[in-house]
């Protein structure tokens, strides 16, 4: 059973990822798949909220989404967008929420700033871009190895979407950590 407090968190980013969608996305001329926020939001619900309920977040945003609520970029919503080109990237974002928080967990008592770093480049851009890539080639029947070189084009921001997730979830596991450690955890010793 679900707790209460574990479903407010679950639908406050669930919002957060939504409310980024309000920053108007960027078209890349060479790309059908725009830049957005969002992927800011997937970080930041992975390595504050932990796996179980950083994935759920972005899974209830999918949801939202798929029954037409306008939550992504560009005011977008329904089965369109999950399905089109830049679905890949979407659909991966509940997966890459539950890697970050899982890898969060896991170091939890040895948390750094730059393990974070690393789990969300490893979940919030890598995982993602697997999926987009991988998503693109097929639906648009692309060279895999080409889709992959013109992703290249979302690292910059990314990698700055990355730093800042890493910096705020810092913050928040030293102030107000919401993810426990589990009983035969050790106490929380802080590194850096």
């Amino acid at each position: 059973m679900m707790k209460l407090r574990d479903m407010m968190y679950i639908s406050l980013f669930a919002a957060i990822v939504g409310v980024l969608g309000f920053f108007p996305p960027i078209p890349l001329p060479f790309s059908p798949v725009p830049i957005t926020a969002q992927t800011l939001g997937v970080m930041l619900a992975g390595g504050i909220l932990g796996a179980r309920r950083g994935g759920l977040s972005l899974l209830l945003f999918i949801i939202l989404v798929a029954i037409g609520t306008p939550l992504l970029s560009g005011g977008r919503g329904g089965l369109g967008p999950l399905l089109g080109p830049g679905g890949g990237y979407i659909i991966s974002w509940p997966i890459a929420a539950w890697t970050i928080g899982y890898l969060v967990e896991k170091s939890w008592n040895k948390l750094s700033l730059w393990k974070i770093l690393l789990y969300n480049v490893l979940g919030g851009i890598l995982l993602i871009y697997a999926g987009g890539v991988t998503y693109l080639s097929i639906a648009g029947n692309l060279p895999w190895l080409p889709t992959a070189i013109s992703a290249l084009a979302f690292l910059p921001g990314d990698l700055t979407k990355a730093v800042v997730s890493s910096y705020i979830t810092w913050k928040i596991s030293k102030a107000y950590p919401l993810i426990t450690p589990k009983k035969h955890q050790q106490p929380i010793k802080r590194v850096g």
